[in-house]
């Protein structure tokens, strides 16, 4: 598999160091030899590991892989192996769909971009939804009620026709296919096969619980074979509808411009030329004349490449993989959606976060505090007391749609129970 670390080629280099090496050398040479022999069967041994632990042994194992499964897979891709570019990559999926005009004329007439406070509010709204049906397993209540909310949020847009079904499949597919396309360019390591699959299976079956349609799809109709086939025929059609549909547009650059602020709204000032020029850098071409956006400066192009491939030679050959321990969580636990949760970090505006000794007096607290930022617990508007999922998304809908976020919460009781997507009955 290229994506893990070939052990058998530090063999030859361990032989050559400790032949050219004295007796009184050995000892420091033996050292730093065992720790990169260390690192790279350690991180070996995870994927190993999970190749076991579900049975993955062939392609056709691929059509055995349940939702469930395909969930545990990418929590340990998102927390354990990629916490940082899986994070990233899913940001950066939803910002993308800003570069589709269809998509981003809605957004701009909900008003929902129009001052800073309302974009920083949807940017934590939306993320709590995000997370929560990432963060917690397919059959859960809390996901259920992430979804249904969702849904509901959605739904006066979809029956409009203000919503086109094309643009919740190209929301979808960017999902499905932005973290591989991250992993793949900006980490220490190809992703599998297995996770694409298991990217494939999980987006299916959220794509199922929106009632999101397939038929663009060419194996649709037939039946799709596994998760992995089904991610290819996702990225082939979105690669496709990009091309025909991303093209500039003022809306796109309207929501572009508020969600720039959002991404930079703490970092200081004398730093926002370099940070709006590295969010540049990770824009591709087509984004950025979408977005009418120019490309970023040649030299902060320059070093950010540079920092990402240091990046990568130091976790793929100095660093120990995350323990479990270290797991990266974005929202506290609790398996009741009827329990008020928070963020346990927060981006921009401290939204939902709790104010706690550490949130309130730790390094990014002060840090805040220097620049005039608000912190955790300074504005009763930034939910200090946690969120309801019923009620993430705009005040104008809080207390809203709960007849249809109880049926929605029903019919996933019976379809999402973490089989399979694509079992047919």
């Amino acid at each position: 598999m290229s994506s893990v670390i070939d052990l058998q080629s530090l063999v030859p280099v361990a032989q050559k160091l400790l032949k050219a090496a004295t007796p009184w050398a050995t000892v420091p040479i033996l050292g730093p030899a065992a720790y990169l022999l260390g690192v790279a069967i350690l991180r070996n041994r995870r994927i190993k590991k999970l190749h076991k632990k579900y049975n993955i042994t062939s392609r056709e194992s691929f059509s055995k892989m349940t939702d469930d499964e395909a969930w545990n897979i990418l929590m340990d891709v998102a927390m354990l192996e990629f916490p940082f570019t899986y994070l990233k990559a899913i940001q950066f999926a939803l910002f993308r769909t800003y570069g589709i005009p269809t998509i981003s004329k809605t957004l701009v007439k909900t008003g929902q971009f129009a001052k800073p406070e309302f974009s920083l509010k949807r940017y934590a709204d939306t993320g709590v939804l995000i997370a929560e049906f990432l963060g917690n397993p397919p059959s859960s209540a809390r996901t259920h009620e992430a979804i249904a909310r969702m849904n509901y949020l959605h739904s006066g847009y979809r029956m409009s026709g203000k919503i086109l079904d094309d643009d919740m499949l190209y929301t979808l597919s960017l999902f499905a296919v932005e973290p591989a396309r991250w992993i793949n360019q900006y980490e220490w390591r190809q992703i599998t096969d297995m996770e694409i699959c298991a990217l494939g299976t999980f987006w299916k079956s959220i794509g199922d619980a929106m009632q999101i349609s397939f038929e663009k799809l060419p194996s649709c109709n037939t039946g799709f074979k596994d998760g992995y086939q089904f991610w290819q025929e996702l990225r082939t059609w979105s690669q496709a509808y990009e091309a025909e549909n991303m093209v500039p547009n003022s809306y796109n650059k309207e929501n572009a411009d508020q969600t720039v602020a959002v991404l930079l709204y703490d970092i200081p000032y004398i730093a926002r030329p370099f940070a709006r020029n590295a969010v540049l850098h990770l824009m591709d071409d087509r984004l950025r004349a979408a977005m009418m956006y120019e490309k970023p400066n040649i030299l902060v192009s320059a070093f950010i490449s540079s920092a990402f491939s240091v990046r990568k030679f130091v976790l793929k050959y100095l660093t120990l993989p995350r323990p479990e321990f270290l797991r990266y969580h974005r929202i506290t636990p609790g398996t009741s959606p009827d329990d008020r949760h928070f963020f346990l970090e927060w981006e921009g505006a401290p939204f939902y976060v709790k104010p706690t000794v550490m949130n309130r007096w730790g390094l990014k607290a002060w840090f805040s505090w220097a620049r005039g930022l608000p912190i955790p617990g300074d504005d009763p508007d930034h939910g200090p007391n946690g969120y309801l999922i019923k009620e993430a998304g705009p005040k104008a809908f809080v207390g809203k749609g709960q007849d249809q976020l109880d049926k929605t919460k029903e019919r996933l009781k019976k379809e999402r129970t973490g089989q399979c997507p694509f079992f047919v009955k």
